[in-house]
């Protein structure tokens, strides 16, 4: 069990209610009749005398500062808790002055409660003003954006009907896209073609449609005075893509080139032939020898509607001699590098055995003294020679005497026989090192082939040629 304070325990209600603090525990002295002033003992003397003078009663509440003139003061406190010297209490006022002067009953705890729900109030208003602002702003922003889109689409659809046909187009145009084309240039080459109105037009429609960026260059036929919506879709339509590519392969013969422009551009084979024969029409150097084989780059050319043969083949012949000044040959060297690199890629599509098969022809065409007497003895040469562009010679093949038949005549052949890769070129411009004289495939499927320093060593190699195409006949006939 607990024991209790030395001193009195107080209340809040006694803390707050302006009674002085005694710091004594001595029981109170009975009260005098005679004594004009109770002494205050544990700081209830004035509340003892309430039954005697009901005008000298405290107001309850009152604060300590306020009934400081009608409390007794205290000169001198014993260790005891008794006064030494009292001194008489000064008149009290009327009670009715003390109800219109004294401040209504109130604690510390109501004053704080009271205070923290003023705060809570005014939080609540300002909480109230700040989402009547954002509404505000919100309502605002909601009403000035469908003023602005209503304005635009006012504004778009006057500037539409003035800058756009209303399609869907008449006619028959053919129109070409170069590669790389903007969709600005897109429709500047439409209006060049009266397919649409304006290129503002076509610009909006371009923007706004993701597909547009997948038109593929090319020559297309579409209506003249079209909308330019409806240009758009017919451009992304396949269906209305002119086949007018000529591509030219690496290896492909003079003749397959040919034959290509007679199918796209729809032109004979004599006016073909005439424009091959134009040489400076076409800008064939003088060290071709007045033979274009060999001189058109491979790659693939856009043929638009004012193409003629003429124009086409002049464009292949430019790129062959851009590519040779660019790798470095001089013109007295391009139609050697063009020979030997032709003979490369007819030998060889498998670019790490081309450095190797170019070093076999530097090899043998130096070795006139040797075994292989300064001839190539390269099939692709001897095919060539007979008209065909493929497969494995035939011994018929191996007897026809042509300037093209290595295994009979030494050295180079007269021209190139095919168009010559990029690889193949620089094959020939930085061969192997090896002092290799023969290479024979010996899987024609995956293209495995050996080299070999003799002959005695090739002949080995040639067998396993030979047991290949035991089993596969059909690959190794020449076509």
């Amino acid at each position: 069990m607990s024991t209790p304070p030395t001193y009195p325990f107080r209340s809040r209600r006694e803390i707050h209610s302006g009674e002085p603090r005694v710091y004594s525990d001595v029981p109170r002295e009975e009260e005098s009749s005679t004594a004009a002033t109770p002494t205050p003992v544990r700081g209830n003397a004035v509340r003892a005398a309430a039954s005697s003078d009901p005008d000298q009663t405290p107001i309850r509440g009152t604060s300590m500062r306020r009934r400081s003139t009608a409390l007794p003061s205290f000169d001198e406190v014993t260790d005891s808790g008794v006064t030494s010297q009292v001194e008489a209490a000064p008149a009290q006022k009327t009670a009715s002055e003390r109800e219109i002067n004294s401040p209504a009953e109130t604690t510390g705890l109501r004053s704080r409660r009271l205070a923290s729900e003023r705060r809570a109030a005014r939080k609540r208003r300002r909480r109230r003003r700040l989402r009547s602002f954002f509404v505000l702003v919100v309502v605002l922003g909601l009403v000035s954006g469908a003023g602005y889109i209503a304005y635009s689409q006012l504004v778009n659809g006057s500037t539409t009907a003035s800058d756009d046909y209303p399609g869907p187009g008449s006619g028959r145009v053919e129109i070409t896209i170069s590669e790389d084309s903007s969709g600005r240039q897109i429709g500047q080459t439409l209006v060049n073609a009266d397919v649409i109105k304006s290129v503002g037009a076509f610009v909006r429609q371009f923007e706004t449609n993701r597909a547009a960026l997948t038109i593929r260059p090319g020559t297309y036929r579409l209506q003249q005075q079209m909308s330019a919506a409806g240009a758009l879709a017919a451009l992304l339509d396949e269906t209305n893509r002119v086949d007018s590519t000529i591509t030219v392969g690496a290896g492909q013969k003079l003749s397959e080139v040919k034959q290509r422009i007679v199918d796209i551009m729809g032109v004979s084979e004599s006016d073909v032939n005439a424009a091959f024969a134009d040489t400076e029409a076409i800008g064939l150097p003088s060290e071709a020898g007045g033979n274009a084989e060999g001189w058109l780059l491979p790659g693939s050319y856009e043929v638009s509607e004012g193409d003629t043969p003429t124009t086409v083949i002049a464009r292949m012949v430019a790129g062959t001699i851009h590519e040779l000044d660019r790798l470095g040959v001089a013109p007295a060297d391009r139609e050697t590098v063009l020979i030997k690199a032709s003979i490369v890629d007819g030998e060889m599509n498998i670019g790490k055995y081309m450095p190797m098969v170019a070093r076999v022809i530097e090899n043998r065409l130096a070795d006139k003294d040797g075994e292989t007497k300064g001839m190539l003895g390269m099939d692709s040469t001897v095919l060539y020679g007979v008209g065909k562009t493929s497969g494995v010679p035939n011994q018929e093949d191996l007897d026809n005497d042509n300037p093209y038949n290595t295994r009979l005549h030494a050295g180079l052949p007269p021209t190139p026989i095919g168009q010559p890769s990029e690889r193949a070129i620089k094959a020939v411009l930085n061969p192997a090192e090896g002092n290799w004289l023969y290479f024979v495939t010996v899987n024609l499927d995956t293209g495995e082939t050996l080299f070999a320093s003799t002959l005695e060593e090739q002949e080995k190699n040639r067998e396993k040629l030979v047991e290949y195409c035991n089993a596969n006949p059909m690959v190794c006939s020449a076509s």
